[in-house]
Order: structure tokens, then C-alpha cells, then sequence
């Protein structure tokens, strides 16, 4: 369930309790959260408790009072492209930047337009599953891909990787001020052998520091399949504080029994990993019996 409040969208997850956050929580932000917590409590919302992180990456003590836990996102910091270059990837990965020049990966900055989207949509059309998971914009119209991609265009910017002028990669930049956020990133399993993702990510950090951006965010800090990808192109787990408010008595009472968190955010890690690589390999059988 999504609905609009104050001019922000907010997705509505879970059964009890029912949790509200804005859909674009790492790259949107709430300015006036006690303001803002009045107006979804106004409006026909169908949620217990609204939960948001602090804006701001510079400062990261709790300015609220509200009970908060701490989100672990991941930030790479920039000063310079080449002090990245030299001293912050590993070693493998540039050689993948370099595979990918030697391989005639062309690196663009594209206007988005309905030609992109055309593009995008066959590169997501590519398959239905993505580490293990399904995609969420496989086989969706372009009606519904332009909404998505169409978000804060004019803090954005779009990079496109070329191989004899196919795009088999791109990468959506949303800048902030002090932080520019990477919020897709996905390149054609067909061409992986050229290393598009890595170039796509090294022309994005490049365009953060001729920017002068001094911190570029991945979304959150994971274990997991890109949680290797980010860990060797230098991006640190950074700690931002997730703030939960109650909206009504459901909510109260699901936030004195802890009954807010997720199952995966409460069970061992190496029983996650085992339930991982289950959903994986299930996965893969059912979508290979379509």
C-alpha cells in the first residue's frame, strides 16, 4: 500500500504491526518529523508505527527523542577519483575496471527519455531473477518503469555502459548535498564477463568527486552477494539512527515487545545464509519450470 503525505510517498509493510516509511528513505528525507507524524495520523494511513532515518550523514548523534536502533549503511568517502583509484579498491576490482576499458565498455551520461527506458526495460527483461531473487521490474510495462525511474530528476543523473552501442549496464545517481546515493545499479548477465558493473560504479564515483561530493551511499550495508561488491570498491558500513513512533496503541504495544523488528533482523547470520542459499536454488527450480 503507498500513499502520498506531504508531498512524499509512503509505502505501508507488514501485518502487526503495519509499518510506514517513505519509499525513498535513503535519498528523501523528513524535515519536521513531529510535524509529519501529526499529518499521517490526520490522514486515512492504515499503519502502527512510522519509521524514518535522520537526514544527514555528517551528523550522526540522535537529535530525537523517539526510541530509535541504528541502520547500517553503505558509504563509501570520497576525496579525490584517484585517491580511490590508488589507495581504496582492491586490487581485483580495478583489474575488472580495466577488463572492462579493454573489452570496449563505453561509459555515457544519458538524458532520460522514452529511448532509455526502452533500453532499461530490456535489460531488466534479461531475466527474472537477480541474486538469487526475483526481480521486481522484470516484465514490467514502461508505463510503470518510467514512474519508478522518473523520481527526483532534477537531482539526478543517469550512466549508461555501451558495448557496440547496446546498453548492457546502467546506474541511477540521486544527489543530496553532502551525499549522492546510488539507487540502481544493475547490469546484463549476458556481458558480465566485461565488467560493466564495475566500470558503472568507478564512472559514478568519478562523477561524485568532480562534484565535489564527499560521500557516496549504497543503499545498506549487507553480508551478502553485494555486500562483497561494495566491500572491494571501498564502502564501509556506516551507522545512521533509524527512529520508530507509534501512530496508535497497536503501536505502542508492538514496540514494547521488540515486535517491529523483521524475522531476518533476529535470527543467526549462519542461519540466514543457509535460508539464502534455500530461497536461492528454490527460486531457480521455479523459475525454470515457466
Amino acid at each position: 500500500m503507498t500513499c502520498r503525505i506531504a508531498n512524499k510517498d509512503v509505502w505501508v509493510e507488514g501485518r502487526f504491526p503495519r509499518i510506514a516509511k517513505l519509499v525513498a528513505e535513503y535519498v528523501e528525507w523528513v524535515e519536521d518529523p513531529h510535524r509529519f507524524v501529526a499529518q499521517l495520523q490526520e490522514e486515512p494511513v492504515n499503519a502502527d508505527i512510522f519509521s524514518f532515518i535522520q537526514k544527514g550523514i555528517s551528523e550522526r548523534f540522535p537529535r530525537y527523542r523517539f526510541y530509535h536502533e541504528w541502520d547500517q549503511l553503505a558509504v563509501l568517502q570520497i576525496t579525490t577519483y584517484e585517491a580511490w583509484w590508488k589507495n581504496q579498491i582492491k586490487t581485483q576490482e580495478r583489474n575488472r575496471i580495466r577488463k572492462a576499458q579493454k573489452s570496449n565498455v563505453e561509459l555515457r551520461l544519458l538524458s532520460f527519455d522514452h529511448e532509455l527506458m526502452k533500453q532499461i526495460k530490456e535489460l531488466y527483461d534479461e531475466s527474472p531473477l537477480r541474486q538469487g531473487q526475483p526481480l521486481v521490474y522484470y516484465n514490467q510495462s514502461l508505463e510503470q518503469l518510467w514512474k519508478e525511474h522518473g523520481r527526483f530528476l532534477e537531482r539526478s543523473q543517469f550512466i549508461g555502459a555501451f558495448h557496440d552501442e547496446e546498453l548492457i549496464g546502467f546506474a541511477k545517481l540521486v544527489h543530496g548535498g553532502e551525499i549522492s546515493n546510488i539507487v540502481k545499479l544493475i547490469a546484463k548477465l549476458g556481458h558480465r564477463d566485461k565488467a560493466p558493473s564495475n566500470a558503472l560504479l568507478a564512472k559514478a564515483v568519478e562523477v561524485c568527486a568532480d562534484r565535489g561530493v564527499r560521500y557516496l551511499g549504497y543503499s545498506t550495508w549487507g553480508r551478502r552477494g553485494l555486500g562483497d561488491f561494495k566491500r572491494n570498491h571501498a564502502f564501509v558500513p556506516f551507522a545512521m539512527p533509524r527512529y520508530f513512533v507509534p501512530l496508535n496503541l497497536k503501536g505502542k504495544l508492538a514496540l514494547s515487545l521488540r515486535m517491529h523488528k523483521r524475522v531476518s533482523e533476529i535470527l543467526p547470520p549462519k542461519l540466514l545464509d543457509a535460508a539464502a542459499a534455500w530461497r536461492a536454488k528454490l527460486n531457480s527450480w521455479r523459475f525454470a519450470k515457466r
